[in-house]
């Protein structure tokens, strides 16, 4: 890396704006995959090589009639004021080049960061980008914008009602009902979950208030799975080293006591989906220190979870995927790969090989 000489009089910004180009420039030689062959990959790559931005987060994914659109947050680094949402289209060939499309300015020309921005497609014409806008997690707000031509164009951000954040990091789920069932959390008293239901498209809402006291168990960012049983599952991050679950068996009215369950947590985000052929699968770094690995798990009933794929397990981070499934029942999951770059895999969950895992152990 580059020796940065520290002057009084360059701005911070630009200071910060030069260390982490170098440090991004020292890194780009890195490896895009560290793992071997494994049954039911189909493909991995990077959503772009290079980009106007320094370090990214936080990626979410879905699928449109014409390809995919992927979103992430990136700027100099997590939190700093030029933070905005960053897209990229998959028109079935390749990637297009990362856009800004949403960011935190306000009308007083004040700029708060943006996080943790999340897709998801109501319609064939119709998409949905919920992110959030704020100094911090604890003190953020709720932001929505639209999309009516696949995600080339977007609607004006607007923000959520009070006591409304939209699905904190993971993806909406649509209820038999029409329900769209939010998940979400909140970090200003404590880490609590709770989710947000609207049933027209986010003109009302409905919030369930916390599902759990913080004490217990400090939870965030839960993730939903819709089981052929009726059954609703949310697993989240926990500060408590495992990931913890929750079940309602009545559409998501009432949820069980948060407990944990076999597999670990190192503090960092998971999501999951729920498959065609009714089986979950998650995405979850397989450890309780540290981003690495990451790893992938199915179940078919959301109690006993298999291993199925490591996607990545040499030093550094790997985190936050984000993880659908589209109609050729392919499933495409994207996660940050070490803060410079946004990875992609695509997978054949039928040509997984499983493996039990006794006492949530991985196997070697």
């Amino acid at each position: 890396m580059r020796e940065i000489v520290m002057n009084r009089s360059i701005p911070l910004f630009v200071v910060l704006v030069t260390l982490a180009v170098s440090r991004r420039e020292s890194l780009a030689q890195d490896s895009p995959s560290s793992t071997k062959p494994q049954p039911g990959v189909i493909a991995t790559e990077f959503i772009y090589d290079t980009a106007p931005f320094a370090s990214c987060h936080a990626s979410t994914i879905v699928g449109t009639k014409d390809g995919l659109l992927a979103a992430w947050f990136a700027g100099v680094r997590e939190g700093t004021p030029d933070v905005g949402v960053w897209l990229s289209r998959h028109d079935g060939k390749a990637w297009s080049a990362p856009v800004e499309v949403a960011d935190g300015v306000q009308a007083d020309s004040t700029r708060f960061p943006c996080w943790n921005p999340v897709l998801y497609r109501h319609s064939d014409s119709s998409i949905l980008l919920f992110y959030k806008v704020g100094p911090s997690p604890s003190k953020w707000w709720g932001m929505v914008k639209t999309s009516d031509d696949g995600g080339k164009s977007w609607s004006t951000g607007r923000r959520l009602p009070d006591g409304i954040l939209g699905p904190i990091k993971n993806k909406p789920v649509a209820l038999a009902d029409g329900t769209l069932l939010c998940p979400s959390s909140s970090e200003h008293d404590g880490w609590r979950i709770h989710l947000e239901s609207t049933r027209d498209l986010g003109a009302t809402w409905t919030n369930s208030g916390p599902l759990n006291d913080g004490k217990e168990f400090g939870a965030i960012q839960p993730t939903v799975f819709q089981y052929t049983s009726g059954k609703l599952q949310l697993l989240c991050r926990s500060r408590q080293k495992k990931i913890v679950e929750t079940w309602s068996d009545d559409g998501g009215k009432t949820w069980s006591p948060l407990k944990a369950i076999s597999l670990p947590n190192p503090n960092s985000g998971i999501d999951g989906v729920s498959l065609a052929d009714g089986r979950a699968l998650l995405i979850y770094n397989h450890t309780e220190r540290g981003r690495s690995p990451i790893n992938v798990a199915v179940s078919s009933e959301g109690n006993a979870w298999q291993a199925a794929l490591v996607l990545e397990d040499e030093p550094g981070e790997y985190s936050y995927p984000a993880v659908i499934q589209t109609p050729d029942k392919r499933v495409h999951i994207t996660y940050t790969w070490k803060r410079l770059k946004v990875k992609h895999v695509v997978v054949d969950p039928d040509k997984l090989v499983l493996r039990e895992m006794p006492n949530g152990e991985w196997p070697k």
